[in-house]
C-alpha cells in the first residue's frame, strides 16, 4: 500500500512538472509611439496601407497638414528580440504630386526585408505585431485605405473614398463626395447626418456580418439594398418608395427611391444582416 501511494505522488509530480514545461512563455511587449507632420494640400489624395492587425482612425480637421501618431506594438520572447523587430516594424512616406502614401511596413512585407537588409529567424518572423494608426487630415481629400485587421472609423472628411478591409468594425460618417467599400468580415456602420448630403454615390459591400445604414429623413436618394445568400433586411426608414411601382420590397432586396431621387446608394450583404435606420432616431 505504502508503494502504491509513492509511485502514485511520484506520477502526480511527473505529471504537474510536463505540463508546467509544455506550457508556452507569455511573450514580452513593447509598444513605442511614431509620429509625423507636414503640410498636405485640400484636394489631394492620401493612401494609407495598414498592418495585417491594427486599426485606423481618420479625422478632418482645417488645418492644410497631415498628422499621424502611430502606436507601434511588437511582441517576442526576449528583450533583444523586441529591439531586433522594434527596428523593423514602422511606416514609410511616399510623397508625391498631390498624393501622400503611408506605408505599413514589418515582418510580413519580404521586399522590405530584403531591402534592410535584416535576415530573420522563421521564429522572429511569425512573432505578432500591431500598428494603429490616429490620422488628422485636411476636410477636403481623397482617401484610400488598405487595411487587414481591425476597427475603422473616418468623420469629418469629404472627399472620394476607397476602402478596402479584410476584417474591421467600421464607422464611417459621410460628409459629402463618394465612397467605395469593401469589407471581408465584421460590422459596418454607415451614418449620412443631413438631407443636404452633398455626396456623389456610395457602394458598400459587407461580406460577412452587420451593416447599420443611418440616413437622414428627406434625402433625396436612389437606394438598392441586397442580402445575397443568408440573412435579411431590416428596414426602418419609412421614407422609402418602390423605383417601380408594382415592385414589392422583401427580406432580400429593396430597390427604392427617397424623395425625389438622384444620389445611388447601393449597400450590399453577403451573409449577415442589413438594417436601415433613421439618422437620430
Amino acid at each position: 500500500m505504502k508503494l502504491f501511494k509513492v509511485l502514485f505522488f511520484a506520477l502526480l509530480i511527473t505529471s504537474f512538472s510536463i505540463v508546467s514545461f509544455a506550457q508556452p512563455k507569455p511573450l514580452h511587449k513593447r509598444t513605442t509611439t511614431k509620429t509625423d507632420r507636414f503640410d498636405f494640400g485640400v484636394g489631394g489624395t492620401l493612401a494609407i496601407t495598414g498592418a495585417p492587425v491594427g486599426s485606423i482612425r481618420i479625422e478632418g480637421w482645417k488645418n492644410r497638414e497631415i498628422e499621424i501618431t502611430a502606436e507601434i506594438e511588437v511582441q517576442a520572447n526576449s528583450e533583444a528580440d523586441l529591439v531586433t523587430l522594434g527596428n523593423v516594424t514602422t511606416f514609410l512616406l511616399e510623397e508625391g504630386l498631390g498624393r501622400t502614401g503611408i506605408i505599413s511596413v514589418g515582418t510580413h512585407d519580404k521586399k522590405y526585408m530584403k531591402k534592410v537588409g535584416k535576415k530573420l529567424s522563421k521564429e522572429l518572423l511569425a512573432m505578432p505585431f500591431r500598428i494603429d494608426y490616429v490620422i488628422k487630415v485636411p476636410m477636403y481629400c481623397d482617401i484610400q485605405v488598405d487595411g487587414g485587421r481591425g476597427d475603422l472609423t473616418i468623420s469629418g472628411v469629404e472627399g472620394a473614398f476607397k476602402l478596402n478591409y479584410l476584417e474591421t468594425n467600421a464607422k464611417l460618417d459621410l460628409v459629402g463626395g463618394s465612397t467605395v467599400a469593401v469589407f471581408g468580415k465584421g460590422s459596418v456602420e454607415l451614418a449620412i447626418p443631413k438631407p443636404s448630403w452633398r455626396g456623389r454615390s456610395a457602394d458598400v459591400s459587407l461580406a460577412t456580418g452587420d451593416m447599420n445604414v443611418l440616413l437622414p429623413g428627406g434625402i433625396n436618394a436612389e437606394l438598392d439594398a441586397t442580402i445575397l445568400r443568408t440573412g435579411k433586411i431590416e428596414n426602418g426608414y419609412s421614407g422609402l418608395k418602390p423605383r417601380v411601382r408594382k415592385d414589392e420590397f422583401t427580406d432580400k432586396s429593396i430597390v427604392a427611391k427617397s424623395g425625389l431621387g438622384g444620389i445611388p446608394l447601393k449597400f450590399t450583404v453577403g451573409d449577415g444582416t442589413l438594417k436601415l435606420s433613421v439618422f437620430g432616431g
